[in-house]
């Protein structure tokens, strides 16, 4: 879940922060409701990086298979029957016969879901491009094209889906157009104050007990531990920081080139989600034989298992920036002859600004989460670490130190909220402000 919510929570946001201008005018001039305003304006404008976020999210939850159904904490052990735990099994004991099997298991199941979801999905949100003329190439679908001609499915859609949903606009529509000039609030009895003072006082007191075992755990941390931690997250640091500008250098041309083109969107949709599903740690292994041999070997490792995790990120966001290009924005570059920088500085690096920021913050928290499975790897009996704050903690939850496991969390927390205000707030402030398809 922690590898799925937050890309497509960041998704939305940005999609609600650029709507065009004279959209949300013609919102207010109508006076929509709320539920309204969502569903003409706001879920369809958000719907192609919506679409391609899923896609992220499924195959972020597919490349911490591993991780998530096999857990090692203190002398404890747990694991969930799937084939993460299978790949785990084998990656672990070196069968290479039954981990090529676990793999081509998990591409097949990839295939079929780009056939029969993905594509007609990413065909289907073709529509909610905002442009004012239709493109000369549209992305195509054969199981949409066969759903649309279900004579079954056309009966569903008349007389269950269509009433179904006019019956929900209507419920939650009521209060029609007072929804954007709502009343007075009513003033709440003797029995709701209570209630709400009743439930602020039980969160209040169970915040303060959780806030105090905190306390009582950290407070047993020394001052080399703390000193250690501080130099595990700026080496972490470097190494997510190095991660993401890979992602950024290679993602960005390569998604560009894919998102404007139907064509070899259709080709490379389905080879782009195998790589970014095949779970890091069940080739994890072999990286480690290779870079082992160099200098800093451990270290180069954990930022190639990063960028396993993180790279994804960027490349789903950048390709659903360029197929959200407005054609008439294309034709109108072609019209002017912008070719090679100046139509990356005019056209192209503009219209996926908003998406890459959301790709680059996303993949940032990848790269974190990441770092506690690439900075301690255990396979075939042997450790691999290296210092990190991953690294410590995946150790001290695998020694039963929860001390030092809740200080470097805290930690770790505190340097993504710290970046997060200091850089990523910022670049959305501008992306609202500056890159509008106003």
């Amino acid at each position: 879940f922690t590898s799925q919510a937050w890309n497509l929570a960041f998704s939305f946001h940005q999609s609600l922060t650029t709507i065009p201008k004279d959209l949300t005018d013609a919102v207010t001039i109508y006076r929509l409701s709320l539920w309204q305003r969502f569903t003409r304006l706001e879920l369809p404008f958000g719907t192609i990086p919506l679409i391609w976020n899923s896609m992220m999210s499924w195959a972020g939850g597919w490349f911490f298979l591993m991780a998530a159904e096999q857990l090692t904490l203190g002398s404890q052990n747990f694991q969930l029957a799937g084939l993460g735990s299978y790949l785990w099994t084998a990656a672990n004991a070196g069968d290479a016969g039954a981990l090529l099997l676990g793999l081509g298991t998990l591409v097949i199941v990839i295939v079929l879901l780009d056939q029969f979801l993905w594509r007609p999905l990413v065909a289907w949100s073709d529509r909610f491009k905002v442009e004012l003329t239709a493109g000369s190439t549209t992305p195509t679908s054969l199981v949409l094209r066969e759903l649309r001609r279900s004579a079954g499915l056309l009966w569903v859609g008349r007389h269950v889906a269509m009433p179904l949903g006019d019956w929900l606009d209507r419920v939650l529509s009521r209060r029609g157009i007072h929804d954007t000039e709502p009343d007075a609030p009513a003033r709440p009895t003797a029995i709701g104050r209570l209630a709400r003072w009743l439930i602020l006082a039980l969160v209040a007191a169970g915040l303060g007990l959780a806030l105090l075992s905190a306390l009582r755990l950290v407070v047993q941390v020394s001052p080399r531990q703390w000193l250690y931690i501080g130099e595990a997250a700026g080496a972490t640091l470097l190494r997510t920081s190095a991660a993401l500008v890979i992602a950024v250098l290679w993602t960005v041309p390569v998604g560009v080139a894919i998102g404007l083109s139907p064509r070899w969107s259709q080709r490379l949709q389905p080879v782009v989600q195998i790589f970014a599903s095949i779970p890091a740690l069940a080739i994890f292994p072999a990286l480690l034989v290779i870079f082992l041999k160099v200098p800093g070997g451990l270290n180069i490792a954990a930022v190639a298992l990063m960028l396993l995790g993180t790279q994804w990120y960027v490349l789903f966001n950048v390709i659903a920036g360029a197929m959200a290009i407005p054609e008439d924005l294309r034709e109108a570059a072609d019209v002017y002859k912008l070719r090679g920088w100046r139509r990356w500085r005019f056209l192209v690096l503009p219209a996926i600004f908003p998406f890459l920021v959301t790709g680059m913050i996303t993949a940032t928290g990848g790269a974190w989460n990441a770092s506690i499975v690439s900075e301690y790897v255990t396979f075939g009996g042997h450790t691999y670490t290296t210092i990190g704050l991953g690294a410590t903690i995946a150790a001290s939850a695998g020694a039963g130190n929860y001390a030092v496991l809740l200080a470097a969390t805290v930690t770790m927390a505190a340097i993504v909220v710290a970046v997060n205000r200091l850089l990523w707030r910022r670049l959305y402030r501008m992306a609202e402000q500056r890159y509008h398809l106003d």
